[in-house]
């Protein structure tokens, strides 16, 4: 079993002390500090609203954010695939025609 080290973050205005992996820690540190950029963008465009709701928006951006790039992913394996077909059709066309 992996040891396991004690961090304490801050997301929005409460502490939180969780257990990761040592070598996720500043995987961890720059996520919840774009967690935490990103609350404050919130803050600055929609002013009045309560910590909830700004974590809130964050969640649904960062949950798009994720979205996006898996959507773009299977995109362009899609096309390297299409790549792959038309390059041994060319091949092919190559072989056939000498």
């Amino acid at each position: 079993m992996e040891a396991l080290i004690a961090i304490t973050v801050v997301i929005g205005d409460r502490s939180y002390r969780i257990k990761i992996r040592q070598e996720d820690e500043q995987v961890v540190r720059q996520t919840i500090k774009s967690i935490n950029d990103k609350i404050l963008e919130f803050r600055t465009q929609f002013a009045g609203k309560d910590m909830q709701d700004y974590i809130s928006m964050v969640l649904a951006w960062y949950a798009t954010e994720q979205h996006s790039a898996a959507a773009a992913e299977i995109e362009k394996e899609n096309i390297e695939d299409q790549l792959f077909t038309i390059e041994k059709m060319l091949d092919n066309q190559l072989k056939d025609s000498k």
